[in-house]
C-alpha cells in the first residue's frame, strides 16, 4: 500500500483485520473475548500515514495471521483443514 492511501479506508481495513483476528483466537485459539481483542490490537497496531510500508500486514488475511499464531508456521501441513477459513469466518467481510 502506498503512503497516499486514504486514512477511512485504512482505518476500515485494519479494524475489519482487527475483527477478523480476534474471531479466530476465540474460536480456535481459546481466547476470551478480551484477549482475543488485545492479540488483534498486537497483531494489527495502528501505523500513522507515512509509516514505510504502512499496512503490510494486510497481505495476508487475518486468517493466516491467527493460524501462525496458534499452530505455528507449518499449520498448513499439519493441519490441512485449517486453510480455507469456514464460510462463518467469511461471513465476517
Amino acid at each position: 500500500m502506498d503512503e497516499e492511501w486514504p486514512e477511512q479506508e485504512y482505518l476500515s481495513c485494519l479494524n475489519g483485520e482487527r475483527q477478523c483476528y480476534a474471531w479466530v483466537m476465540r474460536h480456535y485459539g481459546g481466547r476470551t473475548g478480551a484477549d482475543a481483542e488485545a492479540a488483534a490490537l498486537a497483531c494489527y497496531p495502528y501505523e500513522p500515514p507515512g509509516t514505510p510500508y504502512r499496512g503490510l500486514v494486510f497481505h495476508d488475511e487475518a486468517w493466516h495471521w491467527a493460524m501462525l499464531r496458534i499452530h505455528g508456521g507449518d499449520y498448513a501441513r499439519e493441519h490441512p483443514e485449517l486453510v480455507i477459513p469456514p464460510d462463518e469466518y467469511l461471513a465476517l467481510d
